[in-house]
């Protein structure tokens, strides 16, 4: 039970640091989806824009089309889980 209770809390921190809002969701820069892009093992030189698709998104998974200088990508984000990435032409 107490592991329920720090896990919670946690979250109320989140949100109430986040300004109420859950930041992955709504504004997520280039260089934070690049970061990502590259952990996972893609090359991303130089990110110059990220748009969510708010067509495909969905509540708990974030679609962003992320350019950077040598390739453009879509990523889906979904919470505690790796990013799904697909390169695009």
């Amino acid at each position: 039970m107490a592991w329920h209770r720090l896990l919670v809390g946690t979250f109320a921190v989140a949100f109430v640091a986040s300004g109420g809002r859950l930041a992955w969701a709504q504004e997520t820069p280039p260089e934070d989806l690049a970061s990502q892009l590259r952990l996972q093992g893609h090359r991303c030189d130089e990110p110059v824009t990220a748009q969510r698709d708010a067509q495909l998104s969905k509540p708990d998974e974030v679609v962003w089309n992320l350019r950077c200088g040598n390739a453009s990508y879509r990523m889906r984000l979904t919470p505690d889980m790796a990013a799904r990435i697909e390169q695009l032409n």
